[in-house]
């Protein structure tokens, strides 16, 4: 739906988002910081970057610098919202998706450069295409390659880019003086803390799109409606968001059970029950080759591949 006809405000995402950022003051104001402050942290984590994701696709409300005001502060720490923004609408592009270089989310490789990477390399990708190696290493190694390629964008003058960076600097400085003065947290901590609202990110984007001819065919569907489903504010529903990437979180679980058949037809039932059977399945093994597999391993390929996504 064109941001210019969404005048009223969603308001479950405008409440979640006040109950998310409250969370994380109480959280950070606590007297003594408990284990359950520091199990419920990364999740709060988690949930703000999901409801970011909502805000780059105009909600809650059709004003879009009110709607970047809302998740202003950085207080998932690593990633710009900027950039996250930009190089998520480039993924949807539905017909680039999963192709290495098209693709800023794609965690495939061109085959020709994994012919090419040292031993090493590749076994630290191929513990990555598992969901433990992606939970654990996953987001430490989008993180290196995603500031490696924005780094050489900023020297070479890429304005946006340094925007983003610039902007994310300004949010950031007051989330630091808070989390130094006030809550009087270790800095390494709350580090690790947001590692670990990544690491439960890389659950939900661990097989979100699969290589495949047919481009519908290509991003899936779990019909989980439990806790990760919340906290990726319904995310798991993927096809149907590619399809409708104007569609509330809160309208998708709906939307799909009208048109659960024309869905799963469109994506060549590509589907898993829930997230219990995405770990029983791949947690300790990949579900396809790090190599895309669809594409010619050719001696003429570009410069730069993309980095995969950080929170996607």
């Amino acid at each position: 739906m064109p941001a210019k006809c969404r005048f009223r405000i969603e308001w479950p995402t405008l409440l979640l988002i006040i109950a998310c950022y409250g969370s994380w003051w109480l959280a950070m104001s606590a007297v003594q910081w408990s284990a359950l402050v520091w199990l419920s942290l990364p999740v709060v984590l988690a949930l703000q970057s999901s409801l970011q994701h909502e805000v780059l696709h105009n909600h809650p409300t059709g004003w879009r610098w009110l709607n970047e005001l809302l998740v202003f502060l950085p207080i998932g720490i690593f990633l710009p919202y900027e950039r996250f923004r930009d190089s998520h609408l480039i993924h949807h592009q539905d017909e680039n998706l999963t192709d290495p270089y098209d693709d800023p989310e794609s965690h495939y490789v061109d085959p020709q450069r994994w012919q090419a990477m040292p031993t090493a390399v590749r076994d630290i990708y191929n513990f990555n295409n598992s969901l433990l190696g992606r939970m654990l290493i996953g987001p430490a190694l989008s993180m290196w390659l995603f500031y490696r390629s924005d780094l050489r964008a900023v020297m070479s003058g890429d304005w946006p880019v340094i925007r983003a960076y610039l902007m994310h600097l300004l949010g950031l400085l007051p989330v630091l003086w808070w989390l130094a003065e006030v809550a009087q947290v270790s800095l390494w901590i709350y580090l690790l803390c947001a590692y670990g609202g990544l690491s439960i990110l890389k659950i939900r984007t661990f097989l979100e799109h699969r290589a495949h001819f047919a481009v519908a065919a290509r991003t899936v569907v779990v019909e989980d409606r439990g806790a990760l489903a919340f906290l990726f504010l319904n995310n798991n529903f993927h096809a149907v968001h590619h399809q409708c990437p104007g569609v509330a979180w809160y309208r998708l679980p709906a939307l799909y059970r009208e048109q659960r058949e024309q869905f799963l037809a469109d994506n060549q039932q590509y589907r898993y029950d829930n997230y219990r059977q995405v770990f029983k399945e791949y947690f300790l093994q990949a579900k396809e080759p790090v190599s895309h597999p669809q594409m010619p391993v050719t001696q003429d390929t570009p410069v730069q591949q993309n980095s995969g996504e950080v929170v996607g």
